[in-house]
């Protein structure tokens, strides 16, 4: 019996913490979906910058190490 019950003993952890973690959740309000939207947006917005500022700054780099020719 102890080789099932620690097979099953995990499984019923984890069934637990689910259930209860889906007990907590809510649907979020227009308020909060707003927030998280623009937060979200903003988060891309600085991402793009940063990766077009970095590959602004790569490209000549790499020309100049490469060399056109």
């Amino acid at each position: 019996m102890d080789a099932i019950d620690s097979v099953f003993d995990p499984l019923r952890e984890f069934s637990k913490d689910s259930i209860r973690l889906v007990k907590r959740c809510h649907k979020p309000d227009r308020k909060e979906f707003s927030k998280v939207a623009l937060r979200t947006a903003i988060g891309f917005v600085v991402m793009g910058f940063v990766g077009f500022f970095v590959k602004l700054i790569f490209i000549p780099i790499n020309n100049i190490i490469v060399g056109s020719g």
